[in-house]
């Protein structure tokens, strides 16, 4: 009966809209598909909305709007009408998580005399944007975006390091929405727990020429938003003189086009923590494709850095030279890895300068060894070596035979570096180049307009076990952000360990751990989105545990479907993705032990062979210890697994 009521209640919502459209405040309304999810719009002097789902109150009288330098506001005054429509169309993903994804929604558009409002009720989130009816130029002096919540609830929130210049990797922290620190900036995306297992999570998308919002807090249960102000002069500068150091700002956001399209702002609800981690609501509301991107190819790359050169029983010194590099062509020739990575040290450190390569390097001999070998390269590129001879470095490099560039440390999301990034994955397309964005903000977008922009860091990755002890909680960490940073899209984390300590054994040391179980990295090659995945150990670790390196070699980068299985945020996670006729199956805890069932109703019609890896009987001292084994299932089957503290599961199912 309550459920009826509540139902009754949003009815009555939509229809005072309809009656009230012309009144001094006009109340409209846009309800989801489903009609779980309705944004109640409030239109007179300034703009506001609220969000209700299942009748229930999530956030109320939230301001919106816009003002131009030159005095002009958006989302206030007279209201001149508004209109509706409706889509439903699924459209193909390239290089993503599933082969197709479906764009349903009812949409609401408010016109004023200088912009729309455009607002989408989807059945998993409200998102809304601004367009402009500008004929020139103007520049954007602030913005209002408030998440006005209905109650004082507790939020998981990564707040930056050093004001509007960050890598936008850190732990999340959990408290309650009234105790964020005013002055503490909360970078996108930030979940709130609202109850009855309700998470929202605040994202955007669609962020090509405009500043990426930041969270604040006020002391009670409201958010607002920050964006950095359009920086005025740089100097080169910061880590190894690879970035832009901002010496001053304007006094205003952004400069902007006529007929400018903002980016849409993001309100998304999930009442299955699981339902986050397998969204799509960031990359449908991305442009459509920018041309043909056939050529795109994802794939595992053998990676250098985070495992110090890990090579033995060899007759050469290992480090930046060539043999080394081909001996990881080598290793990625022999078990179909599709790339190996260059990182930071190829070229001259310090210069910047991406035409000048250290002496040890024959580059043209190491690209052509690699195509005789089938294996592309990838270059790690500094920012600002990079953005400052763009188009010489990709039509020469690309030339050469190069395949892409991971590009690192622009630890920023103003208006300048936003266009820096929509040229860099044009221009890297024109030279047939993929990119992976190091020291990078959350997806935007970008990547379905820019297929080719293959991945994104932006999260506390295993590269910071490099540095840390066991006071930082990385299993925790692994099980909190696919729910979060996660929900924006692919991230850059770099799993693959072979040398794996449990809590009383894991160590901080030059050859790099990971705290948890070797099935809890191998359980990460399922859940974590990565397109360019890395294989973060080396070799000569690899070598050594055949077994393990077979899955990793086995297990795609993109998927035809994936499924949320179960989970529930900062605890454990359970996925499954689908390749062909092929499952792979994926779990993960934090340093809880944990049994789980996996219900294998996913599966089609037949007996289908599972390949098992789980932990072993004693990984919760020794976290090395696996077990590999072979069971026959079926669809209407259950799969029952033991995951120890830190622990996790890999299984692929065959027909």
């Amino acid at each position: 009966m309550k459920k009826t009521l509540k139902f009754l209640s949003l009815a009555a919502i939509v229809l005072a809209g309809t009656f009230s459209a012309f009144a001094a405040d006009k109340n409209i309304q846009v309800m989801s598909p489903d009609g779980h999810l309705v944004a109640s719009i409030t239109a007179g002097k300034t703009l506001s909305y609220s969000v209700f789902h299942n009748g229930d109150c999530l956030m109320k009288d939230s301001r919106i709007g816009m003002n131009l330098t030159d005095g002009t506001v958006y989302g206030g005054g007279k209201l001149q009408k508004f209109s509706r429509r409706s889509a439903n169309e699924t459209f193909k993903a390239i290089a993503y998580k599933k082969a197709e994804v479906r764009d349903h929604y009812n949409e609401l558009t408010l016109s004023y005399k200088d912009c729309d409002v455009v607002f989408r009720a989807y059945d998993d989130c409200i998102a809304y944007r601004f367009i402009s009816k500008s004929k020139k130029p103007f520049k954007v002096k602030s913005e209002t975006a408030e998440f006005n919540f209905a109650g004082d609830w507790n939020t998981w929130a990564g707040f930056s390091w050093n004001g509007f210049e960050s890598s936008f990797e850190n732990i999340y922290e959990y408290s309650a929405l009234s105790a964020i620190h005013p002055e503490k900036l909360a970078y996108l995306p930030q979940m709130i727990d609202a109850p009855g297992g309700v998470k929202i999570n605040i994202m955007e998308s669609a962020l090509y020429h405009y500043p990426g919002m930041y969270l604040q807090g006020d002391g009670t249960s409201k958010l607002h938003g920050v964006w950095a102000p359009l920086p005025k002069d740089l100097e080169q500068g910061g880590y190894n003189n690879i970035q832009e150091v901002i010496k001053s700002r304007h006094d205003y956001l952004a400069e902007c086009n006529a007929g400018e399209k903002f980016p849409w702002r993001i309100f998304a609800v999930s009442t299955e923590d699981i339902q986050m981690v397998n969204n799509d609501i960031v990359y449908r509301l991305g442009d459509a494709p920018k041309g043909d991107f056939s050529w795109v190819k994802p794939g595992k790359v053998a990676w250098d850095w985070w495992n110090n050169f890990y090579v033995t029983g060899v007759d050469f010194k290992v480090g930046i030279n060539n043999d080394t590099y081909k001996h990881y062509i080598d290793f990625a020739a022999e078990n179909d890895i599709e790339y190996i990575i260059m990182d930071d040290g190829w070229s001259t450190e310090g210069k910047a300068d991406l035409f000048d390569i250290v002496p040890a390097i024959d580059l043209e001999e190491l690209l052509s060894y690699a195509e005789g070998k089938g294996v592309g390269i990838i270059l790690w590129a500094g920012y600002y070596a990079f953005a400052r001879d763009m188009e010489h470095v990709c039509k020469h490099y690309a030339a050469m035979g190069v395949k892409g560039f991971k590009v690192d440390f622009m630890n920023r999301d103003d208006q300048l570096m936003l266009d820096f990034y929509t040229k860099a994955a044009e221009t890297a397309a024109k030279y047939h180049l993929v990119l992976d964005f190091h020291g990078a903000f959350k997806p935007h977008g970008l990547n379905r307009t820019y297929p080719n922009v293959l991945n994104y860091e932006g999260v506390y990755g295993l590269e910071n076990m490099r540095w840390t002890g066991i006071e930082v909680d990385m299993p925790l960490n692994d099980v909190t952000f696919p729910y979060i940073r996660m929900a924006a899209g692919v991230v850059d984390y770099t799993q693959g360990a072979m040398r794996n300590g449990s809590k009383s054994t894991y160590l901080k040391s030059r050859e790099t751990m990971s705290q948890g179980t070797r099935c809890h990295q191998l359980g990460e090659y399922v859940i974590f989105e990565s397109p360019l995945c890395m294989l973060c150990d080396g070799p000569s670790a690899y070598r050594k545990e055949p077994e393990c390196l077979s899955f990793i070699s086995r297990i795609p980068t993109v998927f035809d479907d994936s499924v949320g299985i179960g989970g529930e945020v900062g605890k454990y996670i359970l996925m499954a993705r689908r390749s062909g006729d092929t499952w792979y199956v994926g779990g993960t805890t934090n340093w809880d032990p944990r049994d789980v069932s996996i219900d294998l109703g996913f599966l089609g019609s037949g007996s289908w062979k599972a390949e098992i890896y789980r932990d072993g009987a004693n990984a919760d001292r020794h976290a090395t210890d696996y077990k590999h084994e072979f069971k026959d299932v079926r669809a209407g089957d259950k799969l029952d697994i033991h995951m120890a503290p830190g622990g996790g599961f890999a299984v692929i199912l065959t027909r």
